[in-house]
């Protein structure tokens, strides 16, 4: 097999929730990669040698063999194409498009989650104001599609672990690790994935100070 050259750009903080998710997907797939970093706070994703690289000049970017790719759901589905030996989405097929259908939701949805529950509560420990009514509606709206997703006492939602099931717990953990009230079911899926040793790799990352 051709060897690979494999670079992921992340930001230099490790909180990125996508950039997490990729750099979690390589390691579950047993691919060697050099990790670099972006400094966001400095802009450096828009400087011209990173825009040359990153066609929409965020992270995470993956560089495979020369061709570069950005937005974390496209690289890990294109990492299961090119890389299939171990499966980071489940096999059937409906369940493959829920798991696709978790991703989107989560990335497009439940905002107010993401803003006042940003992601240096769970990396950095950060205490913010309680959630406001439109961030609780939010929360509402999680706990109900999480209610109906995760099986009883099951570690993932679809069988084998997926990537989706990561996406998920680190939503869920934007709420637990603030001390916000969570349903018991939803936290104890969060807390077993959070074990992973991928996860755990990138949870131990070493950070900047703020």
């Amino acid at each position: 097999m051709q060897k690979q050259d494999i670079k992921l750009y992340v930001d230099s903080q490790f909180t990125s929730p996508y950039a997490m998710s990729v750099f979690v997907t390589l390691h579950e797939k047993g691919l060697d990669f050099d990790l670099l970093t972006v400094d966001l706070e400095a802009d450096a994703q828009h400087a011209p040698d990173y825009a040359a690289t990153s066609l929409t000049q965020r992270v995470p970017t993956l560089v495979h063999n020369g061709f570069a790719l950005s937005e974390s759901s496209a690289i890990t589905e294109y990492l299961e194409e090119v890389f299939p030996q171990q499966a980071v989405y489940p096999k059937d097929t409906h369940a493959r498009a829920r798991a696709r259908q978790v991703q989107a939701w989560i990335r497009s949805a439940l905002m107010p989650i993401r803003v006042e529950r940003n992601t240096q509560v769970i990396f950095y420990g950060k205490k913010l104001a309680p959630l406001s009514d439109a961030a609780k509606a939010a929360a509402a709206q999680l706990f109900l599609v999480g209610e109906s997703l995760i099986p009883d006492n099951a570690e993932n939602l679809f069988g084998d672990w997926s990537v989706a099931d990561l996406d998920l717990a680190l939503m869920i953990n934007r709420l637990v690790l603030h001390g916000d009230q969570v349903p018991e079911k939803l936290a104890r899926f969060a807390a077993q994935q959070w074990q992973r040793p991928a996860v755990q790799l990138w949870v131990n990352q070493a950070r900047p100070a703020l």
